[in-house]
């Protein structure tokens, strides 16, 4: 086990004394600012993109998305099997400048706790203050303009997200969407939705700002990467706080059916290491405390936390439009597995998202145009202590306790993290559990798996 501390520091000329707590750990300097006083990774890209729309966040949502790319850069450069003492928990500290140095301290304890919920990691956060010279980092906008925006959403380039945009746009709502990518696969499906939605609704319908976050795989010297990116939501919703806080008061929606959202663990084994809590209601709750904290102006809002992915196909209110172009939407888990085995990036057709998803557009639309790896999953045993069939099993074995309990969904939904911020709402995620894994059970009827 090694424990990792990543130091931000701008650019050369920021020399702050930083002493790292543990100074056995493993030091990793990131320079996010380059050349002009630009900053990398993104970010200095969205500043531009922003105050090309006219708008002005404050300066504690640059500090929030700084804070996120460092977070993401860790959990994605850091791996988890040579690094933690148990295969799992890391062990990171992180060292940020901000410009508020007293109203960041009062946070730093409620952000490890957010942190170690999202990732299973062990996380200690400093602060300092800016360097000179970077006193103000949101570029003033000298005139600014009284937005066209009515909301923000996140746009991911999934099913989920798509149906969610096309709701606002359906409903009159001018939306300010936020995407993030970090390879093609990613940007070219988030591409072509934005293109079917610029045909459908005309190019003043919404704006779209595509964000490529990134860091090289070697930052960390001699630690291999970690795929798994359980931090992904925490730079995701970072990135959207920083660009929709200008608009000021605003609802930055996440779209996400209520089954991932909660994401309750298909057997005991999958609740830390397969079983993410990216937009579980408890984070995404104590996300909005620490949001009204900073000053931030965006409240994260998920209006299908209580619907199955099949019943947000089903009632979109644009069908016709989702119905035949459902499938350049992304979904899967990992779309450049199949590269193994001579496949294009695509829908391996088999991992918990990707099932969740053909059920879906099976329940709504009575079919699935979306092409997969594994088309057929009833066409020959599948082998349970491999990839094609091992998610599948843990479905079936999820649905037979299911079944054999019914009442069993309303202490499931309990398992994956606390919802005593939402007791009105325990009738609602018990039944969207129920439900949404009956729409996989009916997708897998006819399915065998078995030890091969």
């Amino acid at each position: 086990m090694n424990r990792h501390s990543l130091i931000c520091r701008f650019d050369a000329t920021d020399r702050g004394r930083v002493e790292p707590a543990d100074p056995n750990s493993q030091q990793t300097v990131v320079h996010f600012v380059s050349g002009e006083r630009r900053f990398d990774y993104g970010l200095g890209s969205l500043l531009d993109k922003v105050a090309f729309l006219g708008l002005q966040p404050p300066e504690s949502a640059f500090d929030l998305a700084l804070l996120a790319a460092l977070v993401f850069c860790a959990d994605t450069r850091v791996s988890r099997e040579s690094e933690a003492q148990d295969g799992w928990t890391r062990e990171i500290d992180l060292y940020l400048p901000v410009a508020d140095l007293e109203l960041w301290a009062t946070q730093r304890e409620p952000i490890e706790d957010m942190l170690r919920f999202l990732t299973g990691d062990q996380w200690r956060l400093f602060f300092r203050a800016r360097p000179s010279g970077y006193r103000a980092i949101v570029p003033e906008v000298p005139e600014r303009q009284l937005p066209r925006f009515t909301c923000a959403s996140l746009f991911s380039g999934g099913l989920d997200s798509y149906i969610g945009v096309i709701d606002l746009l359906a409903q009159e709502e001018i939306p300010l969407l936020v995407s993030h990518h970090m390879e093609g696969t990613t940007k070219s499906h988030q591409d072509m939705c934005l293109a079917n939605l610029t045909t459908a609704y005309g190019d003043e319908a919404f704006e779209a700002l595509q964000n490529y976050v990134c860091f090289k795989s070697d930052i960390v010297r001699g630690v291999e990467e970690d795929p798994n990116q359980r931090a992904r939501s925490f730079l995701f919703f970072g990135l959207g706080a920083l660009a929709s806080s200008g608009l000021e008061d605003t609802t930055l929606y996440v779209p996400e059916n209520g089954l991932i959202a909660l994401n309750v663990p298909l057997d005991p084994l999958r609740l830390g290491a397969l079983s993410t809590r990216t937009t579980h209601p408890h984070f995404m709750a104590r996300y909005n405390k620490l949001l009204a904290a900073l000053g931030i102006g965006v409240t994260l809002k998920n209006p299908y936390r209580h619907r199955t992915k099949g019943q947000m196909a089903a009632e979109c209110r644009n069908a016709e439009l989702l119905r035949r172009t459902a499938a350049h939407t992304m979904s899967c888990s990992s779309p450049t597995k199949g590269r193994w085995q001579g496949h294009a990036p695509g829908h391996c057709g088999y991992c918990v998202p990707c099932l969740i998803r053909r059920a879906s557009l099976v329940a709504a639309f009575g079919v699935d145009p979306t092409p997969y790896h594994l088309q057929n999953l009833a066409a020959a045993v599948l082998d349970c202590s491999k990839a094609e069939g091992q998610h599948i099993r843990s479905f079936q074995l999820a649905l037979a306790r299911l079944h054999a309990n019914p009442n069993l969904a309303r202490t499931a939904i309990h398992s994956p993290g606390p919802l005593t911020d939402f007791r009105n709402e325990w009738p609602d995620f018990a039944r969207v559990y129920a439900d949404a894994m009956e729409e996989v059970g009916t997708l897998l009827r006819g399915v065998v798996t078995r030890p091969l």
